[in-house]
C-alpha cells in the first residue's frame, strides 16, 4: 500500500508543527505524497474560530506549501489544498473563491449544523460538553434530530459538488460514544447516511477512510463505519486513506486498521492522487 495522505493540518490553523516539519516526518516514514489541507477561513462566512485558517495568514499558507512543493521535489510529492466546510447560505466547496486559489485539490467538509434557533452554526465535533450544550439547549436533547441536521447538511454540500475528497463521513458520531444521545442502528440515521451514497457516487468525489479520531483518542473506529464503508464499497465510490494528521507522529496512524476494514468491506482499490497534471487523471488505483 502505498503510505500518503491527503489531509493534513499544520500550526497554520489547528494542527502542531510547521510545513517543513510535517514533511520530514512523511519522508521518514517512507511516504510517496503529503497533502496539507488547512481548514478554510470562515470569516468571509461572519464567522469566526480559533481553529480554523485565519484570512490574515491565506497568502503566507499558500506560499509555505508551494515552498515545500519546490524543496521537496524528487523525494516527496507535496500537494496544496483546503479543507472547506459546507455552511448552508454561507459557504461551501463550490464558491469560485477555492477555484481561483490555484489549490491541487479541495476537501469538503460538514463540522457545523444549523441553529434551529436561528443562531450562529455550531460545531458537532468539538468538545463532549460543548456537543452536550449544543444538544441540550439547541435540539432540545434530541440526538435524533441532531443527526439528521448533520445528514441533511452533508447530503446538501455534496449535490452542490466543488470538492475532490470527502472529510470523514460520519463525523456526528464523534461525541456519541456509547450511543448515548442517538442510535446509529435506528432507522432515521441509516436513511441519512445512506441517502448521500448515490449523489456520491454520481459526484466522482473520493472518500477517505479517515483515522483521525482514533489517532487522537476520540473514536474506536475511523471514519466512517464498517457499516457505512461497505456501503460505499457496494456503490463504487471510489476511497484513499488518510490519517487527519493535526501532529507528525499520526502520519500513517491506524493505517493497518483502516486498510484491514477496507479489505473486510469488499474493497479492491485505494485511490492515490497524482496532482493536476494537464490531461492527465487526478487519481491512480491501486490494491489496497
Amino acid at each position: 500500500m502505498t503510505l500518503t495522505s491527503m489531509h493534513t493540518h499544520t500550526e497554520f490553523c489547528d494542527g502542531r508543527g510547521t510545513v517543513e516539519d510535517f514533511c520530514r516526518a512523511a519522508w521518514e516514514r517512507g511516504f510517496s505524497s503529503l497533502g496539507f489541507s488547512a481548514h478554510a477561513p470562515l470569516e468571509r462566512a461572519g464567522l469566526s474560530s480559533d481553529w480554523h485558517l485565519p484570512e490574515a495568514r491565506l497568502e503566507a499558507y499558500l506560499d509555505a506549501v508551494r515552498s515545500a512543493r519546490r524543496r521537496w521535489e524528487g523525494k516527496l510529492a507535496v500537494f496544496l489544498g483546503m479543507e472547506v466546510d459546507y455552511l448552508a447560505g454561507r459557504m461551501g466547496p463550490a464558491d469560485p473563491l477555492y477555484r481561483d486559489l490555484g489549490l491541487d485539490y479541495t476537501i469538503g467538509a460538514v463540522h457545523y449544523i444549523p441553529d434551529p434557533r436561528g443562531g450562529e452554526p455550531v460545531a458537532v465535533d468539538g468538545s463532549p460538553e460543548d456537543f452536550a450544550f449544543c444538544l441540550r439547549d439547541l435540539y432540545g436533547g434530541d440526538g435524533e434530530a441532531l443527526a439528521a441536521a448533520y445528514w441533511k447538511a452533508l447530503g446538501e454540500m455534496i449535490r452542490a459538488g466543488g470538492f475532490d475528497i470527502l472529510a470523514h463521513m460520519d463525523l456526528v458520531k464523534k461525541n456519541n460514544g456509547g450511543e448515548r444521545w442517538f442510535s446509529r442502528s435506528g432507522p432515521g440515521y441509516r436513511e441519512g447516511w445512506a441517502a448521500c451514497i448515490p449523489a456520491l457516487r454520481q459526484s466522482g468525489a473520493v472518500a477517505e477512510i479517515n483515522t483521525g479520531g482514533l489517532n487522537r483518542g476520540r473514536t474506536t473506529e475511523p471514519y466512517p463505519s464498517a457499516e457505512i464503508l461497505a456501503a460505499l464499497v457496494r456503490a463504487g465510490v471510489p476511497l484513499l486513506i488518510s490519517a487527519d494528521a493535526h501532529a507528525t507522529d499520526q502520519l500513517g496512524g491506524h493505517y493497518g486498521l483502516a486498510r484491514q476494514m477496507l479489505l473486510d468491506s469488499g474493497g479492491a482499490a485505494l485511490q492515490v492522487f497524482l496532482g493536476r497534471n494537464e490531461g492527465g487523471p487526478l487519481w491512480q488505483s491501486e490494491a489496497p
